[in-house]
């Protein structure tokens, strides 16, 4: 599966202009030698000008983001209270494995993804968009949701109420919604249950090597129980930092918080 994003571009770019710059040493060690010799002191032309000062930048972006980490911005409020509208991201494009940037195959099997990890993925529906949602099902397990309470293998995943949430700037909507604490995997984390919203239920088998994904505001997220499983293929990486967030202004409190 191609997909062309930034990532893409940005190997291109480093592709091209690093064949300039060999193509042009080549030239240069076939020229006459009345070329060699007639002027060593002339410039180069603007392309491998332009080549020489690029290709290091784009070298090294394109294997940031494709190999290390990459970053991302939260559009939606899907996964209120862990992530908010306007939060810039950092993404562990290595947590999970190697992938080609381009065709998007594995390369190298490093990790897998464990309950409770918030992912990054291609939406299976549309490659070319990401989404991020939390790993709640994992390959052959039973997922059963019934009256907004998720079970894992037949095992109910513990919640306790906290508090009740008060939303600001474009979360002000979400005012009055419960916050539960809920454990899915090693660690606990926050969700967000809005009384009186109809809640989606089902049973879910997950298959070989897809996953089951919720968003972390239940009653106002878009994910496995509309749209079905992420295949493996598709994990982008696992979300980790938040180094910022613009949501009509900036809010430096959300800069430097960990995502679990």
């Amino acid at each position: 599966m191609m997909v062309w994003d930034f990532t893409a571009i940005l190997f291109l770019l480093s592709v091209s202009t690093g064949l300039i710059i060999v193509s042009y040493k080549v030239a240069r060690r076939k020229s006459t030698e009345s070329f060699a010799l007639g002027d060593e002191r002339r410039q180069d032309n603007m392309l491998l000008r332009f080549s020489k000062s690029f290709f290091p930048v784009f070298a090294f972006v394109f294997v940031l983001r494709a190999f290390v980490v990459e970053p991302f911005r939260i559009p939606s409020g899907s996964m209120i209270p862990t992530l908010l509208i306007g939060d810039f991201i950092l993404v562990n494009k290595y947590e999970y494995g190697i992938k080609s940037p381009i065709f998007n195959s594995q390369l190298i099997q490093i990790g897998r993804p464990e309950h409770g990890d918030v992912v990054v993925f291609r939406y299976p529906l549309d490659p070319s968009t990401p989404f991020i949602k939390r790993v709640i099902g994992l390959p052959g397990d039973r997922i059963r949701i019934d009256n907004k309470h998720v079970y894992v293998n037949d095992n109910e995943v513990a919640w306790q109420d906290e508090k009740t949430y008060i939303g600001i700037d474009s979360a002000a909507r979400h005012t009055g919604a419960k916050v539960h604490r809920e454990m899915a995997g090693k660690n606990s984390h926050e969700v967000l249950i809005s009384p009186g919203y109809y809640g989606t239920d089902g049973n879910f088998s997950v298959p070989p090597d897809h996953y089951f994904v919720l968003g972390d505001n239940r009653d106002n997220s878009r994910d496995s129980r509309f749209w079905g499983f992420v295949p493996k293929e598709n994990l982008m990486g696992k979300a980790f930092y938040i180094w910022f967030n613009w949501d009509g202004g900036p809010n430096f409190a959300r800069a430097g918080l960990r995502i679990k």
